[in-house]
């Protein structure tokens, strides 16, 4: 979809935006939301992280809002510079792109995506979220605590890019660059008359 760095740079932000959203509501919801309450005895999970003072992220305690900010600046990061180019390569070992139908290449990109992206945020987010307050830091606790993540991570990561978030991605960025696709079809609707004539 993307054709030059300015587009697959607004893609990945789009992405990164949805995603990142997504993915602390997740953790904070649906992995963890049921000890937050449980240590606190709230009844909503907000509420018990409000009473927590935060979210624990290296060790001190910081608002949601932050850990929005914190996961999106590493996801954006590594999305542009590693998971996008190296899915891209990854998936074009296996399929050429005018050669196989494109809901196919998709798929295959953004299952090469998650595959990197999902390890190596999983890792990130096994160092912020560490329970550096409760043991001293110990390498076989953070990769323990690393594939824990990746194993609550991958198949919510994969069904979410998969059916919602890279569908959702599309159409934004197929409103956004409507005109640009126009004539870039247009274009392309020329030259192949061009060339059968």
């Amino acid at each position: 979809m993307p054709r030059n760095q300015f587009q697959r740079m607004i893609f990945a932000l789009i992405t990164v935006i949805i995603t990142v959203h997504a993915y602390v509501f997740y953790s904070l919801y649906v992995i963890n939301g049921s000890t937050f309450t449980a240590i606190t005895g709230e009844t909503s999970v907000i509420s018990a992280i409000g009473k927590l003072g935060g979210v624990q992220v290296l060790g001190r305690a910081v608002p949601i809002w932050s850990v929005v900010l914190i996961e999106f600046c590493f996801a954006y990061t590594l999305e542009v510079l590693v998971g996008s180019p190296l899915s891209f390569k990854l998936t074009c070992r296996v399929f050429q792109p005018g050669e196989v139908h494109p809901v196919i290449f998709e798929t295959a990109i953004i299952t090469a995506t998650v595959g990197i992206m999902c390890p190596s945020m999983s890792f990130i987010a096994a160092i912020l979220y560490y329970p550096y307050s409760s043991m001293n830091f110990n390498l076989f606790t953070l990769l323990a605590n690393w594939i824990k993540l990746v194993c609550y991570n991958l198949p919510f990561a994969f069904f979410s890019q998969l059916l919602f978030i890279q569908p959702l991605v599309r159409t934004v960025f197929k409103t956004v660059f409507s005109k640009d696709l126009a004539a870039r079809a247009s274009l392309e609707t020329s030259a192949s008359a061009a060339e059968s004539a």
